[in-house]
């Protein structure tokens, strides 16, 4: 039997994990499970460990208000240090880029244990951008043991930067386990705003933004974009889960606030937010795991960024990429809106990041850890 010790702290990581976590946890007879959340993000992340009926064993709970980079680095760092020190894991598992999946891989190898790297080798090739990510890619990948690529192109990603072929196991994306397992429920909402919005028949514009690199004035311009696309389109109607933190809010209220057909809610727990996934005709968005979720659900994605690490779903044609430039992503959203023909082409292109079971290939992969 192995000692796994899963660690993540945000609402992405953890919609990501969740069926990792599931998947250990019906092997007793191979793994002995623990669970470890750094709670890089509070409230998201509690919402996601709710759906999933994941309840931690070791709770950092490092959140403060406006606490800096290198202050999530080293409460986290700190918090898994003598957590490590005293399961003594054999392996310890994070997925993605951020702080919390990093500081993990560190944290491993200073105490020796293999490090597995979920959803490995995405790269944009600009170390800044997205910025920490991109970096947290790149030092996660040297101090990972065992790569779990989601596609092709990032297992060459890897091989590129000298992983061997031993060390890759071609997974898929656990996002897209999460995603169909949740998609194919049932949903009733309980908030009378979304009982609202999923029964309005007129087409439906989802935004999410929320990234770094987009904060201040780029965050700006997709407002303003937002609020033209509506104005030109008097059947749409945007929603916007906005994100908590207050310079989002700020860059994007004077453009969409006060608008009848702009529909500004309260950031939304995972299983209601694919139902608006689900409901959406097209979705602009700086999300990651938004352009990844989107193709199998034959939605239509507007990647609002100037790099994505997910190239794979704009080779395969379910999303675009228009960065935060005013007149491009109207005038893309508004093909999409205006052309059914060109808007079928992207809704029914094949995802490529998936097919359901990137969980049971990881465990698959632990049990018998290529030599």
């Amino acid at each position: 039997m192995q000692k796994v010790l899963c660690v993540f702290g945000t609402r992405p990581d953890a919609i990501k994990m969740a069926p990792v976590v599931l998947e250990l946890l019906r092997r007793p007879a191979h793994f002995d499970l623990k669970v470890a959340v750094t709670g890089q993000h509070r409230q998201m992340l509690d919402q996601v460990l709710s759906a999933f009926e994941i309840v931690p064993d070791f709770d950092l709970n490092i959140m403060t208000q406006g606490q800096t980079l290198a202050q999530v680095t080293t409460r986290s760092l700190n918090g898994l240090d003598p957590i490590l020190a005293a399961e003594k894991p054999d392996w310890v598992l994070a997925q993605g880029d951020t702080t919390t999946t990093f500081v993990a891989a560190l944290a491993a190898f200073y105490h020796g244990a293999k490090f597995g790297h979920v959803e490995a080798g995405l790269r944009t090739g600009n170390p800044r951008d997205p910025f920490p990510e991109e970096m947290n890619r790149l030092l996660t990948t040297r101090l990972a043991t065992l790569h779990f690529p989601p596609t092709p192109e990032a297992a060459a990603n890897l091989k590129a930067d000298g992983v061997g072929d031993a060390a890759i196991v071609l997974s898929g994306n656990t996002v897209i386990d999460a995603l169909l397992e949740v998609a194919a429920k049932p949903y009733v909402p309980i908030d009378p705003i979304l009982t609202e919005i999923l029964s309005d028949p007129r087409p439906m514009l989802l935004v999410t933004t929320h990234r770094r690199e987009n904060w201040g004035e780029p965050m700006g311009r997709i407002g303003v974009a937002v609020r033209q696309i509506v104005d030109a389109f008097p059947e749409v109607v945007a929603v916007v889960p906005w994100h908590l933190n207050p310079l989002v809010r700020a860059a994007l209220t004077p453009s969409l606030a006060g608008h009848p057909r702009i529909k500004l809610i309260e950031p939304q727990e995972y299983v209601p937010f694919v139902k608006l996934e689900q409901k959406s005709t097209l979705i602009l968005t700086d999300s990651g795991g938004v352009q990844e979720e989107a193709p199998s659900l034959g939605k239509p994605v507007l990647v609002a960024r100037e790099t994505t690490e997910r190239p794979e779903g704009i080779a395969a044609g379910t999303a675009k990429l228009v960065g935060t430039d005013t007149a491009l992503i109207v005038a893309e959203a508004s093909h999409l809106l205006a052309d059914p023909e060109a808007y079928a082409v992207m809704a029914r292109a094949v995802s490529p990041y998936g097919d359901g079971h990137a969980a049971q290939r990881i465990a698959d992969a632990l049990e018998k850890p290529p030599t």
